[in-house]
């Protein structure tokens, strides 16, 4: 079976994500965590979680020796990666059939991407 990486997307700090009431949240909350528990229970399920807003981010680059360390994501844009899950599926079908669970869950856009295939030993 094929790995598939499933990603959140926000448009920024002013997504509909962020300006949701308490109530709402929670229930986003709760469904992600049924998409969660359907994803273990069928065994598509490797990896998934929340990531902290992008001002908690450091990125490192490394070159010729050196390395430079600094605040912030690597990307300078107000669009940032919000989360993801790592799902194996046996086609981009299914993964998508799991990205449409997952985008009606988080109330936001998930794109879908396999994995490289490892080189033959």
């Amino acid at each position: 079976m094929t790995q598939y990486m499933l990603s959140v997307h926000h448009d920024g700090l002013d997504d509909a994500a962020f300006q949701m009431s308490e109530e709402d949240m929670q229930a986003t909350f709760k469904a992600v965590d049924e998409v969660n528990a359907e994803m273990m229970a069928t065994g598509a399920w490797v990896f998934g979680g929340g990531l902290e807003m992008p001002s908690s981010a450091t990125t490192v680059r490394a070159h010729e020796g050196d390395r430079l360390i600094t605040d912030g994501p690597f990307a300078e844009t107000k669009e940032f990666l919000g989360g993801f899950w790592v799902i194996e599926a046996p086609d981009l079908d299914a993964a998508l059939a799991w990205a449409t669970k997952a985008s009606a869950a988080c109330r936001g856009p998930v794109e879908v991407r396999p994995f490289q295939a490892e080189p033959e030993a």
